[in-house]
């Protein structure tokens, strides 16, 4: 299952059943989990550990150097998760010191072609990334969020659980969990509403995150009144708590 044409370390680590196409480099100090398929010219470059059942296609670049001009050469990781699919022409970077030192991709992602993944930057599970989508450094995407094609997240910025940023978005500020946003600079526009009736919210669920997004988008009151309003609603509706908890930890402040 491994082609004769790739360039394979023996130092790295393949695991049972793992495909790997033609014209592959796969570098020291990689971890390929057992059952993943890696198409034709695809480069890896360690130290980078890669999951179980993951689809990897044709010419991708994982595990390069953090494109960070303080990096000095140090042992840092990218570590992906399992049952992702990665397509075409994507590049995803190690992490660097200054930093955790990981980048990091969970389980179950979408990742379509083109898609730049930068030093540092963490992506939870479950999570859809269009053609051309593109995370700085730093970055945080949590679980569910959908990047439009073509999406663009600024340094340190952070994308919430279930939140949708429309094509072409350029985000420069952190996007709530839930909230869907679109522009340059990216503004918000309600709430995912229809993603989450596909993830199975109910009614009441959704209702309680519209009446949290009105708080903070609709209701004119200054950020910190908000809040107070949004802790006396969490107190009973656990998805209004995931946004006051991100608000709690934003250092861009939120899109507004």
């Amino acid at each position: 299952m491994i082609h004769p044409s790739a360039v394979i370390d023996p130092k790295a680590r393949i695991g049972e059943n793992v495909s790997i196409g033609p014209f592959c480099i796969i570098g020291a100090d990689v971890e390929i989990g057992a059952g993943t398929e890696i198409g034709s010219h695809v480069v890896i470059e360690g130290p980078t550990r890669i999951g179980r059942d993951n689809r990897i296609f044709a010419f991708n670049a994982l595990g390069g150097a953090p494109q960070d001009k303080k990096y000095a050469g140090q042992p840092t990781e990218l570590v992906i998760g399992d049952r992702n699919l990665i397509r075409e022409y994507c590049t995803f970077n190690r992490g660097t010191v200054e930093d955790a030192g990981i980048t990091r991709i969970g389980n179950d992602n979408w990742i379509m072609a083109y898609v730049h993944v930068a030093h540092d930057v963490v992506v939870g599970n479950h999570c859809i990334f269009a053609n051309a989508a593109s995370l700085a450094g730093h970055c945080r995407v949590d679980d569910y969020a959908i990047l439009g094609g073509f999406s663009l997240v600024h340094q340190f910025c952070q994308v919430g659980a279930h939140a949708f940023t429309a094509m072409g978005s350029v985000i420069n500020r952190d996007v709530p969990p839930f909230v869907t946003v679109a522009g340059t600079y990216a503004e918000p526009h309600g709430i995912n509403s229809e993603g989450l009736k596909r993830r199975g919210f109910d009614r009441e669920r959704i209702s309680a995150i519209k009446r949290a997004y009105r708080t903070i988008y609709k209701s004119g009151l200054p950020l910190a009144e908000a809040r107070i309003q949004l802790a006396e609603a969490a107190k009973s509706a656990p998805d209004v708590a995931m946004m006051l908890d991100f608000i709690d930890r934003s250092q861009r402040s939120l899109v507004r």
